[in-house]
């Protein structure tokens, strides 16, 4: 994908360029921000929210259509992982006395490229983009938002904003822990046998996408209301977590070559005994305690205990033959190129639940905490996607 964007280069498609003046002069911009975490009261709708202004050569201004939802949001808006954040976006604690607030949350967008800084060769005003913005960074709840040029990556043709919004944070979500931790591709996966815990929410739909698109068996756990959405998404086996006990009626079927992890909690004590053993096969988590680590302990003690923890458990089941693997999201443009790829050739679509207006966000925050989606929740920050 990388090498498509240095050969679309060289071919012209878009030439070295400097910054480009905005259509209008704008000093401020419609948003939803918090200014303190806490529950769903603490969202505010402001049209001064400070405009975007390009920091770097390589990042873009991005006028945004449509964004989405997802957990992380939740979490952010509660205060949670405010202390990796907040390292993340400034490390040497050069501004004293300022806080990340107000913060504009979101991940996803897909919208139209609006300026572009001096070191971007590959997009140009006008090009339909999305792309999912790194949490340390404000989010897609604006009418603007800005973004490193290697986190964007065209839009599928085949999609709407609308539709486009609902996959980029849970795609690279879903990859990072499949394709950069778990190793698999399009032509090592054939064959394998797959099993995906929580399948029927963004990531997990996401990958029984993915694993069917490179030819897995795949097994997925969800709820009895998501069976039939998650076969049709190209499940081999569906089983019901609520029918009796998961870790005995699993126990039942073949062994695995992998397993993701989108539930976490007790799950790890016991799948990885489904695993294959002595074969390379892995057990790949996306709920960790990084996070959480460093809230309660401070930025040393908890990346201390962190890496004890992962450690400890990465030999324990090294031992026993199977790899243990933690995993999180990586923004990537070079990668959802990729997955564009894979919309157009449709092996993968949104799957959405409710799609809301720039001016109900709240709801859309009400609605994404009731649980039980099947799919995503959008928002249209321009109507009529």
């Amino acid at each position: 994908a990388a090498g498509g964007r240095a050969l679309r280069w060289a071919s012209g498609r878009a030439p070295a360029r400097g910054l480009r003046a905005s259509p209008r002069a704008q000093i401020a911009m419609p948003s939803w921000v918090i200014d303190r975490y806490g529950s769903n009261e603490v969202l505010r709708f402001t049209r001064d929210m400070v405009f975007p202004i390009i920091h770097f050569p390589n990042e873009v201004i991005i006028k945004v259509h449509a964004a989405s939802l997802n957990p992380i949001d939740l979490s952010m808006r509660s205060g949670y992982g405010a202390t990796a954040l907040n390292m993340k976006r400034d490390p040497l604690k050069l501004k004293t006395g300022e806080t990340e607030f107000p913060l504009t949350l979101g991940r996803d967008v897909s919208g139209v490229v609006m300026e572009c800084g001096l070191g971007v060769s590959y997009f140009k005003p006008g090009d339909e983009v999305w792309a999912a913005i790194p949490p340390w960074k404000q989010g897609t709840l604006s009418e603007f938002v800005v973004a490193s040029g290697n986190e964007v990556s065209f839009k599928p043709k085949c999609l709407s904003h609308t539709e486009a919004a609902a996959l980029p944070y849970v795609g690279l979500t879903a990859w990072s822990a499949i394709n950069q931790v778990g190793g698999l591709n399009q032509s090592n996966c054939s064959g394998k046998r797959i099993l995906i815990l929580g399948a029927s929410g963004g990531v997990g739909t996401f990958a029984v996408q993915l694993m069917k698109a490179w030819d897995a068996h795949v097994t997925a756990v969800c709820s009895h209301d998501a069976s039939t959405l998650v076969k049709k998404l190209g499940a081999d086996d569906v089983i019901d977590y609520k029918s009796g006990n998961l870790e005995e009626q699993l126990k039942t079927l073949p062994l695995f070559d992998f397993i993701l992890d989108n539930v976490g909690g007790s799950t790890e004590k016991w799948a990885l005994d489904l695993l294959k053993k002595w074969s390379g096969a892995k057990y790949v988590t996306l709920v960790t305690p990084f996070l959480i680590n460093m809230d309660k302990l401070g930025v040393a003690d908890g990346m201390l205990q962190t890496g004890v923890t992962v450690g400890s458990k990465t030999l324990k089941h090294l031992l026993k033959g199977v790899h243990y693997r933690w995993a999180f999201f990586m923004p990537s443009g070079p990668s959802l190129d990729e997955i564009a790829e894979l919309v157009d050739s449709g092996k993968i679509q949104p799957v959405i639940d409710e799609v809301f207006s720039f001016s109900e966000v709240p709801k859309a925050f009400l609605k994404l905490e009731g649980g039980h989606a099947r799919g995503k929740t959008v928002i249209n920050v321009i109507s009529r996607q």
